[in-house]
């Protein structure tokens, strides 16, 4: 997934020693990396031409899906996956050095809302009346406890984070639960995709639709759809059209390949049933 003679621009959710950052860096080894500051960035960069491909998180096992990805993807972009990332997370409690011998008396935690989420228990156990600050990213979070060393601050966020901004881990692996992966998707305005080498070779299509207006049993139908003809959903989930209360689109992970003829019929039979269906691509996922 690398261009040695062209390096592509890579843009991704950062900045530098974010999670995201460290799943882009492991998918595009060889490529120019952009850190940007939002998701909407990300996505604007690519639909712009600014860059080739833009990494964004989409979903944690602990916390679920990062709904800001899905709904730029259905309501906001006409952009394709073409890759998915699949990271394992760690959270670490850091501190300015300078603060190292004081850790214990924290008067403020930062990070990413996310990761705040991921180490509940363990923020609520150990600093119950510690203030916490959200940050647009763990990293950020990081940085900024880095710029002031006389305040007994805290960040939480992974050790590449610890080390870019020279800060002293002082507990390791505070999340809730030991399963924390994330994933990413990787953002392209063709609906491409990236070479299976070095994927788990399973084909992934994300659709996203809408359901006829009023008829019964229309979710039901729509599931009867891909039952009969065995194709697996990995996931469904969904979310608000912005058009009233009640009114939804549904985004759906089905483990085929889009050119499948299977797929095909499901698409066309979808349609007869008066379903609006966008896919945004078929694609392979990476352990990063």
């Amino acid at each position: 997934m690398q261009n040695q003679e062209n390096p592509q621009q890579i843009a991704y959710l950062g900045p530098e020693a974010s999670f995201t950052y460290l799943a882009t860096k492991n998918l595009f080894p060889k490529e120019q990396l952009i850190p940007l500051t939002t998701i909407p960035e990300c996505f604007e960069a690519v639909s712009t031409g600014k860059v080739d491909l833009a990494v964004v998180p989409i979903e944690n096992a602990i916390e679920g899906t990062v709904t800001l990805t899905i709904d730029y993807l259905y309501h906001e972009s006409d952009l394709f996956v073409v890759a998915e990332g699949l990271s394992k997370i760690q959270q670490h409690l850091m501190v300015h050095k300078a603060q190292k011998n004081h850790w214990e008396k924290i008067e403020e935690i930062y990070s990413h809302p996310h990761a705040l989420a991921q180490c509940h228990k363990y923020l609520y156990y150990r600093f119950s009346n510690v203030p916490l600050h959200q940050y647009s990213s763990t990293s950020a979070a990081a940085k900024y406890v880095s710029e002031h060393p006389e305040r007994c601050i805290a960040a939480i966020g992974n050790t590449s984070s610890a080390e870019k901004y020279d800060l002293e881990i002082v507990e390791k692996n505070i999340h809730d639960f030991h399963f924390n992966h994330t994933r990413f998707l990787v953002l392209s305005k063709t609906n491409t995709r990236l070479p299976i080498e070095g994927s788990d070779g399973i084909a992934k299509t994300t659709l996203m639709l809408t359901l006829p207006v009023n008829v019964s049993g229309a979710l039901h139908q729509v599931l009867s759809v891909f039952a009969w003809r065995k194709l697996d959903l990995s996931k469904i989930e969904s979310r608000p059209l912005k058009t009233g209360l009640g009114e939804y689109f549904f985004i759906m992970d089905i483990l085929a390949d889009e050119h499948n003829p299977m797929m095909k019929g499901a698409m066309e039979e979808l349609a007869v049933l008066g379903c609006t269906v966008k896919s945004v691509g078929t694609y392979y996922t990476y352990l990063t």
